[in-house]
């Protein structure tokens, strides 16, 4: 890559990340203009144009870096579903809720503009939320404890269930970190900690219980 090559990909990455930063701060996707988000990079207006057709297109990439960033951890945290109800379920939800405070940005946008004004957004979101439900529909297939599962579908409701539920643990975690400090804080985070265990607990109990031809007649 040129040197002027790569100042232009610095440039384009300039503006996604001021997107992000924006649309994170108490602020719609849809309510930022082209010209804020060159400006907070210091370029001039016409610069955007460059890089981006329109917000429609900057919005649809920054979708897809958010969405594979997220994709990742929440692998992370399938191993956690995957190897339960040993050791590496504390493991996989610790790393998770450390990667969650360590860059809640990816977590606040995919939340927030899920609903929010932007149609082309929302779509873009819904989407690649259900790239991740089948990417976990597909891990959980290699579970002892769902074999006797052998519909797709009842796979993809448990996946949507998990991955939903990703969401929550995010915001609420976030939630905690606003709203307490020091030692209040620590002591939510490990009651947070502890639910969701239980929770993940609870859902495979339930799914190894889970008597397909029961469903199937209902």
């Amino acid at each position: 890559m040129s040197i002027r090559d790569e100042r232009k990909q610095q440039s384009r990455q300039a503006l996604l990340d001021a997107a992000l930063a924006l649309s994170t701060s108490g602020r719609s996707f849809s309510s930022i203009s082209l010209r804020e988000i060159a400006r907070h990079v210091g370029l001039v207006p016409t610069a955007f144009y460059r890089h981006f057709q329109d917000m429609n297109e900057l919005g649809l990439e920054l979708v897809d870096q958010v969405a594979l960033h997220l994709k990742g951890i929440l692998h992370q945290l399938g191993q956690a579903y995957i190897y339960q109800p040993n050791t590496k379920a504390k493991i996989s939800l610790d790393l998770f809720f450390q990667a969650v405070e360590h860059n809640p940005e990816p977590w606040v946008f995919m939340i927030a503009e899920r609903w929010g004004g932007s149609e082309v957004i929302r779509q873009a979101i819904a989407r690649e939320i259900n790239f991740l439900i089948e990417d976990l529909a597909n891990d959980l297939c290699k579970m002892e404890t769902v074999q006797h599962i052998r519909n797709l579908q009842d796979l993809q409701i448990i996946s949507n269930i998990l991955i939903n539920l990703s969401f929550t643990w995010a915001m609420s975690w976030m939630d905690i970190n606003r709203h307490y400090q020091a030692e209040q804080r620590t002591e939510q985070q490990s009651q947070f900690k502890l639910q969701t265990i239980t929770q993940v607990h609870v859902i495979f109990r339930g799914i190894s219980n889970w008597d397909t031809s029961k469903t199937m007649a209902e």
